[in-house]
């Protein structure tokens, strides 16, 4: 079980299954959602995902039609993510969780919209959308 929340410390949440596919996104909506060069993102069961506190804080703005990024009214962490054509799952924003993490990321995506300052280092895959088999 993974175990995490927001800065200001109101939404709490528990993470009851594994963390699949997680990439480091550079395209130019997750870097203004994250404040920085990428978010490091990774797909979870809906119903693995729980809000043990401070659901009633979780505020939510929809990105482009049937998209949702869910943060705290608080303190404005970025939680999760919410898509209505895929209900079975969550994006969940790595950061956010507490719980070391036993799951890698497996590649960069959207690496051509990286940032002009910053440069992608390693070995992962880096790909000019999203990865060829999602």
């Amino acid at each position: 079980m993974y175990k995490g929340g927001c800065l200001c410390g109101a939404i709490r949440f528990e993470i009851h299954r594994d963390i699949r596919d997680i990439v480091y996104c550079h395209c130019s909506r997750c870097r203004k959602a994250q404040g920085s060069a990428f978010a490091t993102n990774g797909n979870v069961a809906s119903d693995a995902f729980r809000i043990v506190s401070g659901e009633d804080l979780l505020s939510a703005y929809e990105s482009t039609p049937g998209e949702f990024k869910c943060f705290c009214k608080v303190c404005g962490s970025p939680i999760l993510s919410r898509r209505q054509d895929r209900p079975e799952r969550v994006r969940v924003r790595l950061g956010t969780i507490d719980s070391d993490i036993d799951e890698r990321p497996r590649a960069h995506i959207f690496a051509t919209s990286r940032a002009n300052w910053e440069t992608i280092c390693g070995d992962l895959p880096q790909y000019e959308g999203y990865e060829p088999e999602t």
